[in-house]
């Protein structure tokens, strides 16, 4: 322990000579002790000095140790003081706890006793923060030789996984240097992920035993098998909720629901909302939606909402299903208004086989986040985002929505329509007025862009995607890359660099959860 890095001890007790060999070993192991031989003195101390911690004998003439107690508690509330007792009376302990002290001894203490509760109660967090680190080192290197070979799809779900894992670990230990050498991993493994995508993805239409679980697969293989006349079922889609952000707000569900099953998907490109969202809902790749809903598919260039028609797609895929018999409920909550009116209205609810909820806050904040300062500020950087996701949801009516469901003994199945990246690195696109305007994906014709910084699919039917004319083809932006057109290409950097899109190629928007839940 460095001199500037010493933690600094009150030791408190009318017997204080007789405790020297106990402070001699504490210094001895780096730690920087004061003592006062009764209360009046140690408040003294603490208005003039920082303490880390407070060892507080509780018998003591004159202001006593529990009088002491809640005279240096009034001065310093989250102090952590240790109360050491002659006593073990239940009356003492349980007015010196419910004075907030943060541990007790028994006397006599030995100094192995003294040295744990000092690394219980200060080194905690210190330690924690050390063997995070070595655990992460330790894995790097792990990661680093997947990312060099030829992964499957369970291998990128594995690896995303831990990559996440390590991420939301190190962010809690502190330690910026670690986390600056996971970021730059995770950005090698989105460039790997980038090459896999482009190798493999045309290989998985139609579908084969090699393709993933897909954006058009889910609702037939994670809902339908929950349904039943007998129960309600719950089927919740967060749009534009990446894996960690489900990872933050997973723990706060957890005193009410059990985990049956949380799984990975992959959502289909373009990873944006009218093609992921409505594939969900249709159990149809855009194509098939073009050629078989007309009136319901809108394609980039058409006028118009382009997810207004969920509702109308969702109960065609349950009559082809065998389920077209089903009470179905259909709510999209687009503002707070609306959800605290469901709220409000879900016990009507238990009457139905299957209610879904689509929740569309994520999208709002991810797009308000580049457009309002306030926003754009509170969620700068990945961990701001997900911290600001986690405190939205705990105020949110959509958590009020999961302790109805819980009360009532129902099943949830809780997804999301494709994730987000923070995008760092322009890339110029030049295309014909008609071209899409979408940050990370382009459909167009006769466009000029950069080969390498894109993922080209030159003929759109290949892959179950509609083209608007004979000759359009479809980029989309790989990594963290974001359009930007030669014309107006400052505006568009200063604009749009560090902020949240989607409809690329990323784990971030690619690699997205599907969680099955049920009341405990």
């Amino acid at each position: 322990m460095n001199f500037n890095d010493k933690i600094t001890i009150l030791w408190v007790d009318d017997e204080i000579d007789l405790l020297r060999p106990h402070i001699m070993f504490l210094e001895e192991k780096g730690y920087s002790i004061q003592t006062a031989n009764n209360g009046v003195s140690a408040i003294e101390l603490l208005d003039d000095n920082h303490f880390d911690l407070v060892f507080l004998d509780e018998n003591m003439p004159g202001l006593s140790g529990l009088e002491t107690l809640l005279e240096l508690k009034n001065k310093r509330t989250n102090l952590p003081v240790i109360m050491i007792t002659k006593s073990e009376e239940e009356s003492i302990m349980e007015e010196a706890i419910g004075s907030k002290i943060s541990d007790y001894l028994i006397k006599p203490v030995n100094p192995n006793q003294i040295l744990l509760s000092i690394k219980k109660h200060i080194d905690s967090d210190r330690l924690v923060s050390k063997k995070t680190n070595a655990d992460y080192q330790k894995e790097f290197r792990d990661i680093g030789i997947k990312l060099g070979g030829n992964l499957s799809i369970e291998e990128w779900e594995e690896l995303f996984r831990k990559i996440t894992f390590w991420e939301l670990e190190l962010e809690k230990s502190g330690d910026d240097s670690m986390k600056q050498i996971l970021e730059m991993q995770k950005s090698e493994a989105n460039a790997q992920f980038f090459k896999f995508i482009k190798s493999n993805y045309e290989s998985w239409f139609p579908e084969s035993q090699d393709s993933p679980l897909m954006s058009h697969q889910i609702f037939k293989h994670s809902v339908l098998p929950e349904l039943n006349e007998d129960k309600t079922t719950f089927f919740i889609v967060i749009d534009n909720l990446r894996y960690d952000q489900w990872k933050m707000i997973h723990p706060s569900l957890m005193n009410d629901f059990r985990i049956e099953d949380e799984s990975l998907y992959f959502s289909i490109l373009p990873t944006a909302t009218q093609y992921s969202r409505n594939a969900i809902f249709s159990g149809l790749l855009p194509l098939h939606m073009e050629q078989q809903h007309k009136d319901w598919w809108k394609n980039d260039t058409d006028e118009g909402g382009k997810n207004l028609f969920e509702k109308e797609f969702l109960e065609a895929q349950m009559k082809r299903l065998g389920k077209g018999h089903l009470k179905v409920s259909y709510n999209k909550i687009t503002n707070i208004d609306a959800g605290r009116r469901l709220v409000d209205n879900m016990q009507n609810l238990m009457n139905n086989q299957l209610n879904v909820i689509v929740y569309n806050f994520v999208d709002m904040l991810s797009h308000a986040r580049t457009d309002m300062k306030v926003i754009k500020e509170l969620a700068e950087g990945n961990a701001a985002y997900r911290s600001l996701t986690t405190s939205w949801f705990e105020y949110s009516p959509l958590k009020d929505m999961f302790a109805f469901i819980a009360n009532n003994n129902s099943k949830v199945v809780v997804t999301t329509d494709h994730g987000t990246v923070l995008v760092k690195k322009p890339t110029k696109v030049l295309g014909e007025k008609d071209l899409t305007t979408n940050l990370r994906y382009k459909l167009g014709r006769n466009m000029k862009y950069n080969s390498k910084e894109v993922f080209e699919i030159n003929s759109p039917k290949d892959v179950f995607l509609p083209a608007v004319n004979m000759s359009s083809k479809y980029i989309f932006a790989r990594e963290d890359y974001f359009f930007a057109y030669p014309n107006n290409y400052n505006y568009y950097v200063n604009h749009y660099k560090e902020t949240f899109q989607h409809g690329g190629v990323s784990l971030e928007e690619m690699i997205i959860p599907i969680v099955t839940l049920s009341s405990k």
